[in-house]
């Protein structure tokens, strides 16, 4: 990490970001297309530097075999001509601060990706770094020790320009700003980057995502187009469905019925029922009890928790009884992604739980094996399955600028290209030629001859979708389109998605609400200990190591941990979000 200013020059660097003039420039190939007036901002952009582009759009559209120089001029220039606009807002394409004006290298502190074993020499990276003129050293920890470097790096009073994942910092991100180890760049943001200006603001559920309660901006967020689809839920190999003669269950009657067919037809436990994004929580059989894993909006709009719903005592019962019975994996509670993978390849497993992208991978690409998708499970038949999973068009991940930034303006510059209409392709799609191609209407697609899908390294798709793209991260982020192993030849994890998502209930998904710096070390300290003792008790319950009575131990106790003021503090903070 480079030499930085100490924390006790925090003030000072404040004081100066407010002060300075930026020099960043408008004018663009063409005017930055539905954008619509920033409330929080007022500020113009003075008039600057002016690219001009000949069209290329005939040249490139369709074309299967580009030569050399129709390579370079999509590589290795800013022309975007040949991109159509395929989205219900256009993507901003103002590109008057690049490349950038004076030699500059930015520190770029991130979580580690076992896919990519070195980031500065990623393929995008390198591609951005040419047609920005701003150069980029990333600072990547040991992967599993993310939260410890970052603790470490916060409390050394030494950061580096720019931090991805800025929401690790104790009490969240806006709590860095507070603190003053993160910039606030509402003043800043939009002269210094008018492309994410543009597409915040060209949607209201963007807009009201990425600003605070109070109005702050803080940083860039990944956003997206349109709100994704739902990525994890009920998976069953048909092969299952085959042997057993039955249809996909609906009802938790319909399912019990299934796996008891199953286990008799040789599949010795199965229900993979752990998973590594909650473990047995996963709203897939809860949530046909309303006993969801968290919290949740009732039928009132208000917020609930839902380890504490009515049912639960029914919930349990039911999943004591089929562990019992030995449906479910025998190390549903300990085991991690390798081990689930394994079972789930195994003729033990019938039924997963889990995201259709990840099996398409696990199941057909590598081992041939066909599945459908299942709704959440109802209890009674006719009613509507639901889901607390909703996007709300911002996802991927987001970048805070630090006050230890030499260059604001550069950092918000590179940030910034990540929401341009070049950026949106080469973040989502890769290098031009080798991985992508351009199809007749300006849309890129990964042919079947891509190193996406032909990687000479022999890397698998899961592998390659990292290795030449970037899957999350602070930009426009085009998942249905642009990942490999939703648009893959033969893949239909998307129409799953796709299903679960316009056929189920969402009305309990709670929106991306954020908390006081005082309110998040208290949800935090009561989160922790609230989800410990569901943990503990759920578990050992559904073992049969406590009996289903010991449930109001479990609430009685909840309660008196402050479940109330959890609740009031989430309340509080949906009340705000409504409000913004």
């Amino acid at each position: 990490m480079k030499k930085s200013k100490r924390m006790l020059n925090l003030l000072l660097v404040l004081l100066l970001a407010a002060l300075m003039v930026t020099a960043c420039s408008g004018g663009a190939n063409q005017a930055s297309p539905n954008t619509t007036s920033n409330p929080e901002n007022s500020s113009e952009k003075p008039p600057g530097k002016v690219h001009t582009f000949t069209d290329i759009s005939q040249e490139i559209r369709g074309n299967t075999a580009p030569t050399q120089e129709q390579l370079d001029e999509v590589n290795l220039t800013l022309n975007d001509t040949y991109l159509g606009d395929i989205f219900d807002e256009q993507i901003p394409n103002d590109y008057s601060a690049y490349p950038f004006k004076e030699g500059v290298t930015l520190d770029v502190w991130m979580p580690a990706n076992t896919n990519i074993p070195d980031m500065n020499n990623h393929a995008v990276q390198k591609q951005v770094e040419k047609l920005t003129g701003i150069k980029v050293n990333f600072i990547t920890p040991p992967k599993g020790q993310e939260a410890d470097a970052f603790t470490l790096m916060i409390s050394s009073g030494e950061l580096p320009d720019i931090i991805i994942g800025p929401g690790r910092y104790p009490g969240g991100f806006e709590a860095g700003v507070n603190d003053g180890a993160y910039m606030d760049l509402t003043d800043l943001m939009e002269t210094n980057a008018p492309n994410y200006s543009a597409w915040r603001n060209s949607d209201e559920t963007r807009r009201k995502t990425t600003i605070t309660d109070s109005g702050r901006l803080l940083g860039f967020y990944g956003l997206a187009p349109y709100s994704e689809w739902m990525w994890f839920g009920m998976l069953v190999k048909q092969e299952a469905l085959d042997k057993t003669g039955m249809e996909v269950p609906k009802t938790m009657d319909e399912w019990h019925a299934f796996l008891t067919k199953a286990k008799e037809a040789g599949y010795s436990e199965p229900l993979n029922y752990g998973s590594n994004y909650g473990q047995i929580f996963t709203g897939a059989m809860n949530g046909a009890f309303g006993v969801w894993d968290w919290t949740f909006l009732d039928g009132n709009g208000k917020v609930a928790w839902g380890p504490a719903q009515p049912k639960a005592k029914e919930y349990l019962a039911t999943m004591q009884q089929w562990n019992k019975e030995g449906l479910l994996n025998r190390d549903w509670a300990t085991a991690d992604f390798n081990q689930r993978m394994a079972g789930a390849i195994s003729g033990k497993t019938a039924v997963i739980m889990d995201s259709p992208d990840t099996m398409w991978s696990y199941w057909k690409e590598q081992n041939g094996i066909d599945f459908v998708g299942a709704l959440n499970p109802v209890l009674n038949a006719g009613d509507k399955s639901a889901t607390t999973y909703k996007n709300f068009k911002r996802t991927g991940t987001e970048a805070a600028i630090t006050t230890q930034c030499d260059n604001v303006e550069a950092a918000m510059a590179w940030l910034d290209f990540a929401y341009t209409k070049k950026g949106w392709e080469i973040y989502n799609y890769g290098e031009y030629g080798t991985v992508h191609m351009i199809d007749e209407n300006g849309k890129p697609y990964y042919p079947e001859n891509s190193h996406m899908y032909n990687d000479p390294d022999g890397q698998p798709v899961a592998v390659a979708l990292d290795k030449y793209r970037r899957h999350s991260w602070p930009d426009i982020r085009d998942e249905h389109n642009s990942n490999p192993l939703i648009v893959a030849k033969g893949s239909y994890s998307g129409e799953i998605r796709k299903y679960w998502t316009e056929n189920m209930d969402t009305s309990a998904a709670i929106p991306p609400v954020s908390f006081t710096q005082e309110e998040a070390s208290r949800e935090a300290e009561l989160g922790n200990q609230l989800s410990t003792l569901r943990g503990e008790y759920f578990a050992k319950i559904i073992k049969g190591e406590l009996p289903v009575d010991a449930y109001d131990k479990f609430l009685e106790e909840a309660k008196k941990m402050g479940l109330d003021e959890f609740l009031s503090i989430h309340q509080t903070a949906l009340e705000r979000y409504n409000n913004r």
